[in-house]
C-alpha cells in the first residue's frame, strides 16, 4: 500500500463512517479496486479497517468532548461516589448506562462471529450489494413510519438496547453502523439528528474495543512501511470523519435520509450489474 492509497482509504473511511452508507463496504470496494485485499488473508483487511476506525473514533471524542466529559463525570460521581439509585440519577449518568447497555449486543455477537466477520464472506461484493439495497429499503420505511418527536433526554434503557441490537448488523459490510442505529432510532420515534447523535456516542466503546483488539493482529501482516501507511490512513480518517459528523448532524436537522436511501440502492444495483465488468 502506498501513501497515496492510504490517504484515499482514510478519506473514504472518515466520510462514510458516519454517513448511513457503510464505511466497511466502501473501504472493501476501494480496497478490491486497488488490489489490496488478499484472498488468502482476508482477516488482514478486516484488521486494517478496524484499526483506521480509531481515527474516526478520535473525531467523535473531539466533536463530543463536552458531552463525553459531562456523561463520564456524572456517571462516576452518581454510581461510585454517591451510589444513587437508578430513578434518582441525572440524565447524564443514565446516558452512561445507555451506552453500556447498547454496547453489550455488539460485543457479544462480535466475539461469537469473529471468524465469519474476518472471512471472505464479508468481502463478497454480491452480499455487500444486497445488504446496501435491503437496508436502504428498511431505512426508507423507518422514515415513513417515524413520528420523530423524541429528544435525547427522552431516551430510555429499552431504546438503548434496541439501538444496540441494531448496531450488531454493522458487523457486516453494506449495513453501516450509523445507518442501522439511525434506522432503529427512527423506528422508536427519535428525531433524526438525535438518533444520529446517540449513534455516534454509542460507537465509542465498540470502535475502541474492535480497533485495539485488531491492532495486535494487524501488526502480524505489516512491515515498517505498512505501519506508516496505516498511521497515515488513520490520521486522515480522523480529519475527514470530524467533517462528516458536523455535516450530517446539521443536514439531518432539516432534511430526511432520502438521499442516502437513493445512493445505497443505486450503488447496490451498480455493483450487481457492472462491478465485474469494471474489474
Amino acid at each position: 500500500m502506498t501513501i497515496f492509497q492510504a490517504i484515499i482509504l482514510g478519506i473514504v473511511q472518515g466520510l462514510t463512517e458516519f454517513l448511513p452508507v457503510s464505511s466497511s463496504a466502501h473501504l472493501t470496494l476501494v480496497g478490491k479496486a486497488m488490489g489490496l485485499i488478499s484472498p488468502e488473508h482476508p482477516e488482514a483487511w478486516t484488521a486494517f479497517i478496524a484499526v483506521i476506525q480509531l481515527g474516526t473514533l478520535l473525531a467523535v471524542l473531539i466533536y463530543f468532548a463536552q458531552d463525553i466529559v459531562q456523561i463520564s463525570t456524572a456517571f462516576l460521581r452518581e454510581n461510585i461516589r454517591e451510589r444513587k439509585q437508578w430513578h434518582t440519577q441525572s440524565q447524564e449518568s443514565r446516558m452512561g448506562w445507555y451506552v453500556i447497555i447498547g454496547t453489550v449486543p455488539i460485543v457479544t455477537i462480535g466475539l461469537a462471529l469473529k471468524k465469519i466477520i474476518e472471512s471472505n464472506i464479508t468481502k463478497n461484493v454480491t452480499i455487500i450489494a444486497w445488504t446496501l439495497i435491503i437496508l436502504a429499503l428498511v431505512l426508507f420505511i423507518a422514515e415513513r413510519l417515524s413520528k420523530q418527536q423524541r429528544g435525547l433526554q427522552e431516551i430510555t434503557w429499552r431504546d438503548a438496547l434496541i439501538i444496540g441490537v441494531a448496531q450488531t448488523l454493522a458487523l457486516f459490510p453494506g449495513a453501516s453502523r450509523s445507518g442501522t442505529t439511525i434506522t432503529a432510532g427512527l423506528f422508536i420515534g427519535l428525531k433524526r439528528d438525535v438518533a444520529a447523535r446517540f449513534s455516534f456516542l454509542l460507537s465509542i466503546p465498540a470502535v475502541l474495543a474492535s480497533g485495539l483488539l485488531q491492532l495486535k493482529q494487524s501488526l502480524e501482516f505489516m512491515n515498517t512501511q505498512d505501519m506508516t501507511t496505516l498511521l497515515v490512513a488513520t490520521v486522515v480518517s480522523g480529519i475527514s470523519g470530524y467533517a462528516a459528523i458536523a455535516l450530517l448532524l446539521r443536514y439531518l436537522q432539516t432534511h430526511s435520509t432520502a438521499v442516502f436511501v437513493i445512493y445505497r440502492i443505486a450503488l447496490g444495483i451498480a455493483l450487481l450489474t457492472i462491478w465485474k465488468t469494471l474489474l
